[in-house]
């Protein structure tokens, strides 16, 4: 071989050499982008991916990392910098770029004849897909996926815990925290016994024939021993809630508990030791104990009449409620959102965070009641009733009513699983 042809030689090997150094710097700015491999979306009898032909392209699946440049991708990927530049102008008014987020997944398609990029598969959230065409017109598709409301009815017998029970029939959580809207105001979810039983009515959402999660619990019954509670969901546009059997609400003027999902760690006495102190004093309250950073709501509509803190008490919220009523909240770690002296606050709203401060040993709010100035022991009060519905309403409530019943008794609680769909009611 001669000296010029070993020249020759030579520098293409740089070339060949360079241009493998080039793709190795393009791999490794998409370098978080960890690659899944080419591979089918669909099982083996599925022929198509979208309105794509799986004998023609193939499927790469990305997982998005931080710092991770969509454009960086592309150009690694042989996609012209024209092209990359009109992708992200067509983009611009639809879904930019930037709206790409680290940790989701992204979809290569490309052409298995000549590994060219046709596009990108782009899922924001479970209900749209974002398709981003380089295969024939450069353009950017949003998609809605197929959505489905079902109906369905469930219930179980409580053994250990209705966080079991409800495990135990695989049923979202979310369904828990539906109850206690629904019968929180007449069944106490902190003293649920062995044996207890519930039903349920609620809507269920689907995405492509996929579970996604709980939209309205419709109706429900919980059962005690010889004592039954129902509650329907009816929205007539002027009442918006929960009823009773009789067309009354089942939201009372004050919610049971400051705090969901806790347990009652110390009640209302006159004489009790304290821990700290070492002494027998008064406990005008109701302890609730629960983690800390746990949300403190306000149980019933009312104005903030104190945000402070003081050695004993931490850092306490009191409110008034009316002329009869007042409530007070303590040991916060912190107050809620805009929550100081004067502010009007609703039923449920967040006005501070479980802690231990001023005299407190553990992570728990002592929750106070005043009626007529005198400190009272809630859980023994009785409340002021709701407003009712008018009798106008009736009716067409009774014909709801009867419906979602219908439903609930048709629920057997003794068998598993009991989750079933309901084609004929309409929510």
């Amino acid at each position: 071989m001669t000296k010029t042809h070993l020249t020759r030689y030579g520098i293409s090997v740089l070339l060949i050499l360079s241009t493998a150094a080039a793709l190795n710097v393009a791999k490794s700015i998409t370098g978080g982008l960890k690659s899944q491999g080419v591979e089918k979306a669909c099982e083996d009898n599925c022929q198509q991916y979208l309105h794509w032909d799986l004998g023609l392209v193939g499927l790469e699946k990305l997982l998005i990392q931080p710092n991770d440049m969509l454009g960086n991708l592309l150009s690694s990927r042989g996609v012209e910098y024209f092209k990359i530049d009109q992708l992200i102008r067509a983009a611009s008014s639809i879904f930019p770029f930037r709206s790409i987020r680290a940790g989701k997944e992204l979809t290569i398609v490309t052409d298995l004849a000549d590994s060219s990029v046709q596009a990108l598969v782009y899922e924001p959230d479970p209900y749209r897909r974002i398709l981003f065409h380089l295969e024939d017109s450069i353009r950017v598709e949003v998609q809605q996926k197929e959505t489905e409301t079902k109906v369905e009815t469930a219930g179980g017998t409580i053994d250990q815990s209705l966080w079991v029970s409800m495990d135990e029939q695989d049923l979202p959580y979310e369904l828990i925290s539906a109850m206690e809207d629904a019968l929180g105001w007449s069944v106490d979810f902190y003293h649920i016994q062995k044996g207890d039983s519930y039903k349920l009515v609620y809507e269920r959402k689907y995405v492509e024939g996929k579970p996604m999660g709980i939209g309205k619990l419709i109706g429900a019954e919980y059962t005690s021993g010889t004592s039954e509670y129902y509650s329907i969901r009816y929205n007539s546009g002027k009442h918006d809630g929960y009823f009773d059997l009789e067309g009354r609400p089942m939201k009372k003027a004050f919610l049971k508990s400051p705090v969901e999902y806790s347990r009652i760690s110390s009640r209302f006495s006159n004489n009790r030791f304290h821990p700290i102190l070492k002494r027998n004093k008064g406990h005008f309250g109701t302890d609730y104990a629960a983690p800390c950073g746990t949300p403190i709501r306000a149980v019933a509509d009312g104005r903030i009449t104190a945000a402070s803190y003081t050695s004993g008490n931490g850092n306490f919220v009191k409110m008034k409620h009316d002329k009869t009523y007042e409530t007070q909240y303590l040991h916060m770690s912190k107050f809620g959102p805009g929550i100081r002296p004067g502010t009007m606050v609703k039923q449920g709203q967040t006005i501070g965070y479980i802690g231990q401060t001023g005299l407190a040993t553990g992570c728990h709010v002592c929750f106070r009641f005043w009626k007529n100035g005198k400190q009272v022991d809630h859980l023994k009060e009785k409340m002021p009733p709701p407003q009712a519905m008018e009798p106008s309403q009736l009716p067409e409530y009774f014909k709801i009513r009867n419906e979602v019943k219908a439903m609930l008794d048709g629920v057997d609680v003794k068998k598993a699983p009991v989750v079933k769909e309901i084609d004929l009611f309409q929510s």
